[in-house]
């Protein structure tokens, strides 16, 4: 009788083991779930204010470059009325100004306004 009576018992401690042991896992899982869940949402957070960031910059960018395409609109614009008003002024004798005698790179240079009209009329 004796072991009959152990073959029950042994069941039962297999299967409270069993028990126990699935809760463990039960908790390492959960634990483990937990963790992951906590992780996909930072990541999901980042990807976010990365995405935003991103957004803002091409704005920004997209306004540079409007202002960008003015500009060389209004400088192409100045550039061809300057030509024509060189040209205007080199075509007239009124000042005798001979084209070949102009240094155009002098004439260029970055000087303010009055050390360049002397440059030309010195030429």
């Amino acid at each position: 009788m004796g072991s009959i009576s152990m073959a029950p018992k042994n069941k039962e401690n297999s299967s409270n083991r069993r028990k126990k042991q699935e809760d463990e896992d039960d908790e390492d899982y959960r634990k483990r779930r937990d963790r992951n869940n906590q992780a996909v949402k930072r990541s999901r957070v980042k990807s976010k204010l990365r995405t935003e960031h991103t957004q803002k910059r091409v704005t920004q960018l997209k306004i540079e470059n409007g202002l960008l395409e003015e500009k060389i609109k209004m400088l192409t614009k100045e550039l061809g009325f300057l030509k024509d008003l060189f040209l205007a002024h080199t075509g007239s004798n009124q000042h005798a100004i001979n084209v070949q005698d102009l240094n155009l790179n002098e004439v260029l240079a970055d000087r303010p306004e009055e050390e360049l009209a002397e440059t030309i009329t010195e030429s």
